[in-house]
């Protein structure tokens, strides 16, 4: 499946630090990135790489060279909050940003070492935190050494100077219950679950204890799964504006939930390939929080 086009105009406007020598400026290109582009760009003055893995992925034994730790898991999720991989206050974020020697100026790649799964959710916090910088590396780990690049046989880390990175908080871009039950409301917009179909259904059971199953009324099932190809990279623009038209039509709004805020980002990347660039949320508690037994969040079950 190509790969969309990655030196499309970012709205963030012109690189205030000038051309890349190797390619295009690096703030022109989209919010996602292939393995060729990558290799070509890697190291020295070349892009910050992040490493986003979670679960069984996190901390394994082979990265891309040079690859930082964006731990979803540990630092970067608010352990006080309910739901887990839930965003930490702005301040917290801009702490470990520049622990990780991010600086404003910088481009970033962010991978997983499932494909797209969680590095989307580290592309949308960075773009709720106003940095707009950033890529989704298409594929992820799996993509990149299916094309015979090299890894080295190291976790993710870094030991490097501390950065300059500066929290600008974007409202809108993560929101809560309260915002999710106005627009299963709202005519204008729409409230996409990323989880599997037979979870959104009530079929299958939750996989954290205590969560009801099921879905909220008048949401909608996109599993996050079928906006990539057998390949596991993303599916060309046409193939997913054919996708968002068909689950969500002309609405201007759209929503994204699922089990903890993770997928539910990669609907919101699939969006932003699409190009409905404006009026994306992603619902940070998602079910970990909407499905704890309230009477203010209703569920229903079936298709």
């Amino acid at each position: 499946m190509p790969t969309p086009d990655p030196t499309g105009p970012d709205p963030a406007g012109p690189d205030p630090a000038g051309p890349d020598p190797a390619g295009p400026d690096p703030a022109a290109f989209g919010p996602l990135v292939g393995v060729e582009w990558l290799a070509e760009r890697i190291g020295g003055t070349g892009p910050v790489l992040f490493d986003a893995s979670v679960g069984v992925h996190r901390g394994a034994p082979a990265r891309i060279p040079g690859a930082r730790p964006f731990d979803l898991d540990g630092v970067l999720s608010d352990h006080t909050a309910a739901a887990p991989h839930t965003m930490p206050a702005a301040a917290e974020f801009a702490e470990a940003m520049r622990g990780l020697g991010l600086d404003d100026t910088d481009t970033v790649v962010v991978y997983d070492g499932a494909g797209i799964y969680s590095s989307a959710r580290a592309w949308w916090m960075l773009r709720a935190m106003g940095f707009t910088r950033a890529a989704v590396l298409d594929g992820g780990l799996p993509a990149w050494t299916a094309a015979g690049l090299p890894v080295e046989d190291a976790p993710a880390a870094y030991g490097g100077p501390r950065g300059s990175f500066t929290a600008r908080p974007r409202p809108g871009l993560l929101v809560d219950a309260a915002t999710v039950s106005a627009a299963l409301a709202d005519p204008a917009a729409a409230v996409l679950d990323a989880r599997t179909r037979e979870r959104f259904e009530g079929t299958a059971p939750e996989p954290r204890p205590g969560l009801r199953g099921g879905h909220m009324p008048g949401a909608v099932s996109l599993p996050f799964g079928e906006l990539q190809g057998p390949d596991g990279r993303m599916r060309t623009t046409e193939e997913l504006r054919t996708v968002f038209a068909t689950v969500a039509g002309d609405r201007e709004r759209l929503c994204f939930s699922c089990g903890s805020g993770v997928t539910a980002c990669v609907l919101a990347l699939g969006a932003t390939l699409a190009g409905r660039e404006d009026g994306l949320a992603v619902y940070d508690g998602s079910w970990s929080e909407w499905g704890l037994p309230s009477p203010d969040r209703p569920v229903t079950s079936g298709p």
